[in-house]
């Protein structure tokens, strides 16, 4: 009998994605938490401090698709286990770190090891689910990082009282019990892919492209629009970008291959991911500085406080999933992001000295929503990709929430710090704005309502996006594929393509 088709397998696959889940939503809390001490320990400048999370973001973004490609060929077990490692190695070092400037390279390298994760996790988990059980699936990994989401904060505040350096630190033994596991555990169902080769071309084209793109938005949110970096980021991604694009399409070994965006599920679900990276990204980073900031709370307090948006997404991400099995995946994306979308535009009321259970209702409410939307959508995009192209699948949904997620952050920052006096901003930022007037306090307050509709307002796009997709029917191929599973592809009712002699089953999507 096939590996993939041991019933208890799938499950012990599940919990070693889940282990990489858990790593990378906790680390994002415990660090998030932390950047107010972090400024204040490490001395470091407003523009370095926001470049701890973007140097980490930019490094996943711009790799993850050369991770993909990398897992295709050579395996997703050794490329997974090999992920955990490097991030070990890298939040090691990043405890060590002196200053600003060492730190941000150490996040580099765990950006690295974390694009070797993302790439991997949604494939390994659809390699080992049957289709039908897919959602449940992905519901359960977005439950686990939800589990992350509220030990993070929470973790990070009591860490900080002990020394930022263990914000790091506590990464590692997980790392490396994440890495254990996954040698133990995992097994490649699926087969390299037969097309030998790799995209260098291509893929210079992209990673210069790609990284010139972020670093321009990034820095030219926090610096200004004008800069040399800035223009020459932007140039260098008018150019390369396009030219990557011509490259995959002539490339005998394309390290993206565009025909998956040809069906239109998948490439609806991928701009709703993008989407939904950009809206509620920046969330977390915001509300960090505002309990900090104005509210005057304690790290630990301060991630107490966040509970509610991983408990959210907590409740509603399995049931989601399950649903989303059942029933299709585009309604409830849909209603998961005008869910998000009702919960940004409430935390507009917010203001100085609001009762906390204002707060805490609207961050569970968008923490409900992303859960709606996540893992049917996860689920919805990678059960309609080959086996042999899931690690590039992957890799793509993180490319673009990650894309998403880098442009949230840098414009949040360019409005919330508009018109603010760098007095004010350095003392919110570092949590040091006890002192301050309300007076002081209000253009920031303002500023952080401006940001928050239009995070409502991309929300309410992505909706939109979701409902793009259209019906979908299901071909069942009792058949085995290339790997020796039977498989199931969803193509758009209507497609004229596969096998006209298999009739085709109608399901919702």
């Amino acid at each position: 009998m096939h590996p993939r088709h041991h019933a208890a397998y799938k499950w012990w696959a599940l919990s070693c994605t889940s282990m990489g889940m858990l790593l990378a939503a906790t680390n994002s809390g415990t660090l998030i938490i932390a950047l107010p001490d972090l400024e204040r320990s490490l001395h470091t400048s407003l523009l370095a401090l926001v470049w701890v999370i973007l140097a980490y973001l930019i490094a996943a973004t711009v790799l993850v698709l050369t991770a993909g490609r990398l897992s295709d060929l050579f395996g997703r077990k050794r490329a997974y286990v090999g992920g955990f490692l490097v991030f070990a190695a890298a939040s090691l070092g990043a405890g060590f770190a002196g200053d600003g400037t060492v730190l941000i390279l150490w996040r580099v390298l765990q950006g690295i090891g974390s694009a070797f994760l993302f790439a991997n996790s949604a494939a390994l988990v659809t390699d080992a689910f049957p289709h039908r059980q897919l959602g449940l699936a992905m519901g359960a990994n977005t439950m686990v990082a939800a589990i992350g989401l509220v030990l993070g904060p929470v973790l990070g505040g009591a860490l900080v009282e002990i020394s930022w350096h263990w914000v790091f630190w506590f990464n590692v033994p997980l790392a490396l019990a994440g890495a254990a596991w996954g040698a133990i555990i995992l097994r490649e169902l699926a087969k390299p892919d037969l097309v030998r080769g790799y995209d260098v071309l291509g893929s210079s084209a992209f990673v210069v492209g790609l990284t010139g793109l972020v670093l321009a938005i990034s820095r030219g949110g926090l610096d200004g629009w004008h800069g040399p970096l800035v223009v020459g980021g932007f140039a260098a991604a008018v150019v390369l970008l396009p030219a990557f694009v011509a490259i995959e399409r002539r490339s005998r070994a394309p390290m993206l291959d565009l025909s998956i965006f040809r069906n239109r599920l998948f490439a609806a679900a991928s701009a709703a991911a993008f989407i939904n990276g950009l809206a509620r990204f920046a969330l977390m980073f915001l509300f960090v500085f505002y309990f900090q900031g104005p509210e005057g709370d304690s790290p630990i307090t301060a991630g107490i406080k966040l509970i509610p948006l991983a408990l959210g997404m907590l409740v509603a991400s399995p049931i989601a999933g399950a649903y989303a099995d059942r029933h299709g995946s585009r309604a409830l994306a849909a209603i998961g992001m005008l869910v998000t979308a009702a919960g940004l535009a409430a935390m507009t009321t917010l203001q100085v000295g609001t009762p906390y259970w204002q707060a805490a209702v609207w961050l569970a409410l968008v923490g409900a929503g992303s859960g709606m939307f996540n893992s049917p959508n996860t689920a919805a995009m990678m059960g309609v990709v080959p086996a042999n192209r899931r690690g590039i699948a992957a890799g793509a949904r993180t490319l673009l929430q990650n894309t998403g997620a880098v442009i949230s952050i840098a414009f949040v920052l360019a409005v919330v710090t508009a018109a603010v006096p760098r007095p004010t901003l350095f003392a919110i930022f570092s949590g040091l704005a006890h002192g301050l007037t309300l007076h002081q306090l209000d253009p920031f307050i303002a500023n952080m309502h401006v940001a928050l509709w239009s995070l409502a307002a991309t929300s309410v796009l992505g909706a939109v996006v979701c409902l793009l997709r259209g019906r979908h029917v299901a071909i069942a191929d009792d058949a085995p594929n290339a790997e020796g599973d039977a498989g199931i592809a969803l193509r758009p009712v209507g497609n004229v393509e596969g096998d006209a002699s298999r009739p085709p089953i109608a399901v919702r999507a």
